[in-house]
């Protein structure tokens, strides 16, 4: 985080406040502007560290962006909103999306009334996530959800009695909890794909 220079909240709860300037031995001495192809990398990268997505799972993304009829960037970001371990974690049920992807992949949600254990899981507007029963006394998930890191989006309606959640839409770029510029993202790629 303090390489980029910002707080990435899906990476964790920690903060560059006590220290903003960039790691190592020369990270406080003053750095030169920034060449176009810097500045590209350094908005993919993060979008891939917030997210926790490899270079490949992203190169898959973006050619998938480029497929839809709306504009890449937009829909790239709401591919990356729509992932199951994301939208467990702006719920509120993980501190973080690598603790929501964990959480994930042992099995403790039910996306529809059946079991998801992939954390990549594109959600749909309409459907139902749930806590399951056994999961539901788990100490992280209870401590989570007593202190929320983000406000929820409002396409998520979280149901505190049942600890459910229900996604009542889809996800546009103002969703994205950090400041992004998705443009130099798609010129980034727009050379490699």
């Amino acid at each position: 985080m303090r390489a980029l220079g910002l707080d990435l909240p899906g990476l964790s709860r920690k903060t560059i406040e006590r220290r903003p300037y960039p790691p190592g031995q020369h990270g406080g001495m003053r750095r030169r502007r920034p060449s176009d192809y810097a500045r590209q990398l350094k908005e993919k990268q993060k979008l891939r560290f917030n997210y926790g997505v490899s270079e490949r799972q992203f190169r898959r993304l973006m050619v998938e962006a480029r497929r839809g009829k709306t504009e890449t960037g937009i829909k790239l970001l709401e591919l990356l909103e729509r992932r199951l371990d994301n939208v467990i974690f702006r719920a509120g049920y993980a501190a973080t999306i690598p603790a929501a992807r964990q959480l994930v992949n042992h099995g403790h949600f039910r996306l529809n009334g059946r079991k998801a254990n992939v954390a990549s899981i594109r959600v749909r507007e309409g459907d139902v996530i749930e806590l399951r029963e056994r999961s539901q006394k788990l100490k992280v998930v209870a401590e989570s959800l007593e202190s929320v890191s983000l406000m929820r989006p409002e396409w998520i309606d979280f149901d505190a009695e049942k600890l459910t959640t229900k996604i009542t839409g889809l996800p546009d770029e103002s969703s994205v909890p950090f400041e992004i510029e998705v443009q130099l993202v798609v010129e980034y790629y727009a050379r490699l794909l």
